[in-house]
């Protein structure tokens, strides 16, 4: 059972609707003790990083919890963001801490060339790894992002998208895992990915 964390920043109506097509069991829990059932857990979210302050210390401690006991966590656009040390878009909020550096504002690789801000529509993946969560996934696979913040490339990136500068798009570190981008609105490539999560979760 996979539970997907609500916190009022992001579509769940669409990821929990890709979750039935791989047919994952999914459930929203009400209070931090509801993922003591769960075998995974999945963050969402688009918007501002500040959404992620209603992930008070007790959801913290919960999904800390959780992923201490070997479950299996996927980051979703913000969601991934929010598996950080922290972002530049709301300074003064600290991340989960899971993935080492913090986040920033997209940029352009070099002042004289400009780039629309935010990075919305289809673009290709890089992958760097051979990391579990992006098993199957061809190499230049096109996939669905908005946002206008991104994550560092680090040792834990599997893959990487550029949009003015290059930027992780992938990660995975164990059983903590987060895609920039939006699997649920990115066909069968996110399906895919979504898929090896769920055989993560087992």
């Amino acid at each position: 059972m996979i539970a997907l964390i609500d916190y009022k920043a992001g579509n769940l109506t669409s990821v929990r609707k890709a979750l039935a097509a791989i047919e994952a069991e999914v459930f929203t829990p009400d209070t931090p003790d509801d993922l003591a059932r769960a075998r995974g857990v999945i963050v969402p979210g688009v918007g501002h990083f500040g959404a992620t302050r209603a992930l008070d210390r007790e959801w913290i401690d919960a999904i800390l919890a959780r992923v201490g006991d070997g479950c299996p966590l996927l980051g979703i656009c913000l969601g991934m963001q929010w598996l950080y040390e922290g972002s530049e878009e709301a300074p003064d909020l600290p991340g989960l801490g899971l993935l080492s550096g913090s986040c920033r504002r997209l940029r352009p690789a070099a002042a004289e060339v400009p780039i629309k801000v935010p990075h919305v529509g289809w673009n290709s993946l890089s992958l760097t790894s051979d990391a579990s969560i992006v098993e199957g996934v061809a190499d230049q696979a096109q996939v669905y992002f908005t946002h206008s913040y991104v994550a560092p490339i680090t040792g834990h990136t599997a893959a990487t998208t550029e949009h003015g500068e290059a930027f992780a798009a992938i990660v995975q570190r164990g059983q903590v895992s987060g895609v920039q981008f939006h699997p649920e609105k990115s066909g069968d490539v996110g399906l895919r990915i979504l898929r090896n999560f769920r055989q993560m979760v087992g």
